[in-house]
């Protein structure tokens, strides 16, 4: 029995060394030889399966000897005798390293860039319907652009790509078996993360993903950045679902239940197996933290309003992204690094938009600027604030899980070195325990922007001019919000009511300051002098009354021309209110007056205007552009 033993160790000894890799080209015989692989797609088969068996049966009936240490190719090129053992791992390291090298399937980036559309998994934020569209035209894109349907498995969110032909992992699979039961799998996967490593680097690359340093990133214009935000989170979900998972996929049809221990030191490290997700962990690591330093970079970058929605964009992907991350790499002792990294992330995101909301509600209220805007109009931070709500609340989604405190006030945050400021706002939302937290964050970045412009408006040395400012910008607040059905929504139709009684105090406020003047030259006291009241009318300060009404009146022109009230339907209703109180008491000033002035002396130079002459100079009035009163006058006839 031992003589056969005997002979089988022998012919597989004979058969091993036949493909030794160490041996010179002259001495290699058979089929053997440096240049011909064993595991080659159009080899012998049966050669490789003859190999395998001999292998097998070294490792049966003549163990590794105990002082074999470290890499056969370093025993070999230390001028040791190389047992047959180690020709065979040697030879096997080169195969490994051939089959990963030479049979990889290309990847198609083009499949990949069409998960970074991919629906999030069942349970998540997205709506059954939306999920499903997505679905279908994801799954057309990868069809029609690769062509081997077969080879893409869904997993929910995740496509595991075949980056082998099954043959080749199986032949990847039966050497790393036996590099494993030698000793040698800390060298199987060294080669496996010397070939694959490049390889998922460079699919990282043509996906999009630059190699920044957290300092590249920070140091970019935020137009730059903004753009690259946009190509990461497509580039980070293929990579994500397509290339890390793959990867995966790969490492455990080769490595899975295989004893990758390593043939070094102690015995007790003999015994300790290496974890099965190391080689997976050394192909990606690196690229993983790569990827997600982007994200870290904006993470922890300067925090500034316009980054915003940028960041929840960036947020949301993150969100969205975890659980396959989760998947792929919380459960490897090796990459779960790669997991908690990416839930920090996530993590100080949520602190950047609570602190970026924060600090554009301290802008709003401290901006600084001191120089009234011309006619009265829109200011440019009315604008740039209700645009800015208005995207606010189309991020209601995510900012309604995100926003969980409400906003605090105190009077240090008062805008300083400007005594016309008005108190400190308080907020008083109608009713605050019904309301979300981002609504009442709405509602306070409201108020105080009507704080901040209640400042402004007092810069304006001309009253009227000061709430035709205020007339305007709530306006403008009243129909941005109702043209936003999310804004409207979390505002509430209360606080709207409020808001709308503030713009029409403020119009009602422009005509009591802007018109009594005027109006008060078309009224009787004054004009009589004692005696009869038919008979007892002064023509000279009837005159002089006819005077000062025309002086104010070409004044207030010539003034409110320029004034601007920027909404065509409320600048109509404006001049109309105005001509509703004008015309009447125009009209009966002069029926109860002008046979006074036209019995005497040159009357046109005291009635110079007829009721339409004022009508038709009313529609000057709120343009911004004072035209000539004497080409707006007709006959007074």
């Amino acid at each position: 029995m031992e003589g056969f033993a005997a002979a089988e160790l022998e012919a597989a000894e004979r058969l091993v060394k036949r493909w030794d890799s160490t041996a010179s080209a002259a001495s290699s015989a058979g089929r053997g030889g440096d240049n011909q692989m064993l595991f080659d797609g159009a080899a012998d088969r049966a050669e490789a399966e003859r190999f395998l068996r001999a292998v097998d049966d070294l490792r049966r009936l003549a163990p590794p000897s105990p002082a074999s240490v470290g890499s056969p190719r370093r025993a070999s090129s230390a001028g040791g005798v190389c047992t047959a053992v180690e020709v065979a791992m040697t030879r096997l390291e080169d195969e490994f390293r051939h089959v990963l090298s030479a049979r990889a399937l290309d990847l198609e980036i083009e499949a990949l860039a069409g998960l970074s559309s991919l629906s999030m998994a069942s349970g998540r934020s997205n709506s059954d319907a939306t999920e499903a569209a997505a679905g279908e035209e994801d799954d057309g894109s990868v069809s029609s652009s690769v062509g081997r349907r077969s080879s893409y498995r869904s997993l929910q969110s995740i496509r595991e790509i075949d980056l082998f032909p099954a043959d080749a992992i199986s032949d990847l699979h039966a050497i790393a078996s036996r590099m494993a039961a030698a000793g040698y799998g800390r060298e199987c996967v060294q080669v496996y993360a010397s070939v694959r490593k490049p390889a998922v680097d460079s699919a990282l690359r043509r996906l999009g993903v630059e190699k920044l340093s957290i300092g590249d990133v920070q140091r970019l214009e935020w137009d730059a950045l903004e753009a690259k935000i946009r190509r990461w989170i497509r580039a980070a979900r293929a990579a994500v679902r397509g290339v890390f998972a793959s990867e995966r996929c790969l490492c455990l049809h080769i490595f899975n239940d295989l004893p990758l221990r390593t043939s070094t030191a102690t015995a007790a490290a003999a015994a300790a197996p290496t974890n099965h997700d190391a080689p997976f962990a050394e192909a990606v690591k690196g690229a993983a933290l790569q990827l997600f330093g982007f994200a870290e970079a904006i993470s922890i970058g300067r925090r500034s309003p316009e980054k915003l929605f940028k960041i929840i964009d960036l947020h949301d992907a993150l969100s969205d992204m975890l659980p396959d991350i989760s998947d792929i790499f919380a459960d490897s002792k090796a990459a779960e690094s790669i997991y908690v990294q990416a839930a920090e992330i996530k993590s100080r995101l949520v602190d950047a938009v609570r602190g970026i909301l924060s600090e554009f509600e301290n802008a709003v209220l401290r901006d600084p600027s001191k120089t009234p805007v011309p006619g009265g109009t829109i200011h440019p931070l009315t604008r740039y604030v209700m645009n800015y709500s208005t995207l606010i609340s189309d991020y209601k989604a995510t900012l309604s899980e995100l926003i969980i405190s409400r906003p605090s006030a105190s009077p240090q945050t008062a805008a300083e070195e400007n005594e016309a400021t008005p108190a400190f706002p308080d907020l008083d939302p109608p009713d605050p325990d019904s309301q979300l937290p981002l609504a009442t964050h709405l509602v306070w970045i409201i108020v105080v922007l009507e704080h901040n412009l209640e400042s402004k408006a007092s810069l304006y040395k001309d009253a009227p001019l000061s709430h035709l400012f205020l007339m305007n910008n709530v306006h403008y607040i009243v129909h941005k919000v109702k043209d936003s059905a999310e804004l409207r929504g979390l505002i509430g139709d209360e606080y709207l009511r409020r808001l709308t009684g503030k713009f029409r105090q403020a119009a009602t406020s422009y005509q009591r300051t802007a018109w009594l003047k005027i109006l008060n030259c078309l009224r009787d006291e004054g004009l009589h002098v004692s005696g009869g009241f038919s008979s007892g009318v002064s023509k000279s300060a009837l005159r002089e009354r006819f005077k000062a009404f025309n002086a104010v009146f070409e004044e207030a022109h010539r003034v409110q021309s320029a004034w601007y009230v920027p909404d065509t339907q409320l600048r109509e209703e404006l001049r109309i209110s105005v001509l509703e109180k004008l015309l009447p008491a125009y009209r009966s000033f002069l029926g109860r007056f002008r046979h006074h002035i036209e019995n005497s002396r040159h009357p046109e130079l005291y009635i110079k205007y007829s009721v339409d002459d004022l009508e038709i100079a009313m529609a000057d009035f709120f343009e911004g552009s004072p035209p000539s009163l004497h080409n707006r006058r007709r006959s007074h006839g």
